[in-house]
């Protein structure tokens, strides 16, 4: 059985939340944070889009840059995983100096 945990926007399996904060340290409910930045990047996550289409979502919160992965089902953001990776700060970092052009 799945417990997920819904709200009007987004959704996420328990399990998976727990897992995630004990290998990054990063709850789903901080990962909503990211996509409140008016700057924030979407880019699609072609690795992981096998059966369905896969984003990143890189967001600033609170002074760091948060990546997390979701997808769309229905009207609803189900996030998959989040963490402070070099990789996404770089990203964003890449998008505004682009944004200032």
């Amino acid at each position: 059985m799945m417990i997920e945990k819904r709200d009007a926007h987004f959704e996420w399996d328990l399990e998976k939340e727990r897992q995630n904060v004990a290998k990054h340290n990063v709850s789903f409910d901080e990962a909503i944070h990211a996509f409140l930045d008016e700057q924030r990047v979407i880019a699609e996550d072609i690795e992981h889009s096998m059966h369905e289409l896969r984003y990143y979502c890189f967001g600033r919160v609170e002074g760091n840059v948060l990546t997390v992965r979701f997808t769309r089902r229905s009207d609803r953001i189900r996030i998959i995983g989040a963490g402070f990776w070099r990789k996404g700060r770089s990203i964003y970092e890449e998008a505004q100096k682009n944004r200032l052009h």
